[in-house]
């Protein structure tokens, strides 16, 4: 039958893209993202609060640090599972309960830090599933092209982990998307809270704000100008000027007069030190910077930094530290 050759076509088109992003409504492909030490994020602060449920002793400060890879692999050892304080799909599966309104307690905050981050919410984090919780899932449910019913099940969590998360542009960031793409703004959790914590960090030079320019769309999926931003891990960013004009000047190379290697050298610095084991390269072509083995070389980098992160595992081995 006609429709399932053409089932079949569009299925085995899946397999070969392998893990672009599904458009909005429909996150056929959504997983539970691998995180662990040297994370960041909405993400980390989940699986803290779901550690914590799970009467596990864990920070619920979104940094995925010593005392969270030991309350990771003591949950893991509880469940049976590898013992690796990682927190891939199996330990994320075993993690996330069903809750729904009328429950109380950490899980309930994991859901609305994840809420608030992925949708853009203000809602309070204290742990009470409320009307306006059901509401803003039911929201999400509907968003995602799954059932809507405001309880947040397995696949519920398992999408709304996977969702994109936006920058937070009070964190030293001004928005320049040169291609056009200005919706393009939107990064996993992860890699949102760690340029974010590099962005903050470089505020104390006194050097001006870090131009934020292509990252992904908020499902990702081909992004014109680019061959890669398609899975929320790739952020470009704008070299810094000796006259701190970065956000509010003309766009330079490292071969302008007006570029400032040293500061240039700190943000890189800076991006490195807040994602440790979680950069796979940064591409900038200033020698000078590619001799010290803080970027890499690549066609068409003269004018921007590209900032690609990485986890322990990804679907796509080009994402995989």
């Amino acid at each position: 039958m006609l429709w399932l050759r053409r089932f079949g076509q569009v299925v085995a088109g899946l397999l070969l893209v392998g893990v672009m992003p599904a458009p909005a409504d429909a996150y056929a492909n959504a997983f539970f993202p691998t995180q662990s030490s040297g994370n960041r994020g909405a993400d980390v602060t989940a699986i803290q609060y779901l550690l914590q449920h799970h009467g596990q002793s864990a920070p619920a400060d979104g940094v995925f640090g010593a005392s969270t890879v030991t309350a990771v692999k003591a949950f893991q050892a509880a469940k049976g599972l590898g013992s690796d304080g990682i927190v891939g799909p199996q330990t994320w599966g075993a993690l996330a309960p069903l809750i729904r309104p009328g429950n109380t307690g950490p899980a309930v905050r994991a859901l609305q830090v994840e809420l608030n981050a992925k949708r853009r919410l203000s809602l309070a984090v204290d742990g009470v599933y409320s009307q306006a919780v059901k509401d803003a899932v039911t929201a999400f449910q509907s968003h995602a092209g799954i059932g809507a019913d405001g309880i947040t099940g397995p696949v519920t969590w398992k999408n709304l982990t996977w969702h994109y998360d936006y920058p937070d542009f009070n964190a030293n960031f001004c928005d320049k998307n040169p291609d056009g793409n200005t919706t393009a703004n939107w990064a996993t959790a992860a890699a949102i809270a760690q340029l974010e914590q590099a962005a903050r960090s470089f505020a104390s030079t006194s050097q001006g704000q870090v131009p934020y320019g292509d990252a992904s769309f908020e499902h990702g999926g081909d992004i014109p100008g680019h061959g890669s931003h398609e899975v929320g891990l790739d952020i470009d960013m704008w070299p810094i000027r000796t006259d701190n004009a970065q956000c509010t000047g003309s766009r330079i190379t490292w071969q302008s007069t007006t570029y400032d290697r040293a500061a240039t050298r700190q943000l890189v610095q800076a991006i490195r030190a807040a994602a440790p084991g979680h950069v796979r390269f940064i591409f900038f072509n200033d020698p000078t910077l590619i001799n010290e083995g803080l970027t890499t070389h690549e066609a068409n980098h003269d004018n921007h930094l590209h900032v690609r992160y990485c986890e322990k595992v990804h679907p796509n081995g080009s994402y995989a530290c």
